[in-house]
């Protein structure tokens, strides 16, 4: 089971997720996000970090010029899309790439066929406000049903008092958290971020 830490904006902030065992870190290239990073700091981060750790860059619609900037500055080897884009357009930039899609019902589950190029599929609470890291969770029946069509990243509002339950009722490829291990929007929680990923191995 994989674990991806997302919106990642700091320096101490990665080094702890990645002594606590993630296996990715999400950095988060939506400048109307609270966990939005600049790309060249994005950069640094990736730098530093110990080998054998996937790094993915989360593009909410983004236009196609910033998106390779972003990719070009901060050296992220996974993409994220979190944003109506098209499956032409996701398998455009020549690299691996993860569609999310925001779980409201079962239809919502319709378009996954569409993306054949995708490495995998997000599946996230559906909020009307925010594209993401929104806290909420989502019926896990609904992310069961979706095993067929590929490798299911499970997001929305896990945490380390709920994620063994999730993983037990989706079998996931991955489970995918932010607001769950936060002290506040932006910054994460190094004890959180421990307790979250011993909860996901013990699982």
């Amino acid at each position: 089971m994989r674990i991806k830490i997302c919106g990642i904006t700091n320096m101490e902030d990665a080094m702890a997720a990645a002594d606590a065992g993630a296996d990715a870190l999400g950095f988060v290239f939506f400048e109307k996000s609270p966990r939005y990073i600049d790309p060249v700091r994005a950069g640094e981060i990736i730098d530093a970090l110990p080998p054998f750790i996937s790094t993915v860059g989360v593009f909410v619609d983004a236009d196609e010029n910033f998106l390779k900037r972003a990719v070009n500055e901060s050296g992220v080897g996974i993409l994220q899309f979190h944003g109506s884009e098209p499956p032409d357009y996701c398998a455009s930039f020549g690299m691996p790439y993860v569609k999310a899609f925001r779980v409201k019902d079962m239809e919502s589950l319709g378009a996954l066929k569409e993306y054949k190029y995708a490495s995998a599929f997000l599946l996230d609470a559906y909020s009307a406000e925010e594209p993401g890291g929104t806290g909420l969770t989502f019926d896990w029946d609904m992310a069961a049903a979706a095993g067929p069509f590929g490798p299911i990243i499970l997001s929305g509002g896990l945490t380390a008092g709920n994620v063994a339950e999730a993983i037990r009722k989706v079998r996931p490829y991955a489970v995918d958290v932010s607001s769950g291990v936060e002290a506040r929007k932006g910054k994460k929680d190094g004890e959180l971020m421990r307790g979250f990923i011993s909860a996901v191995r013990i699982s």
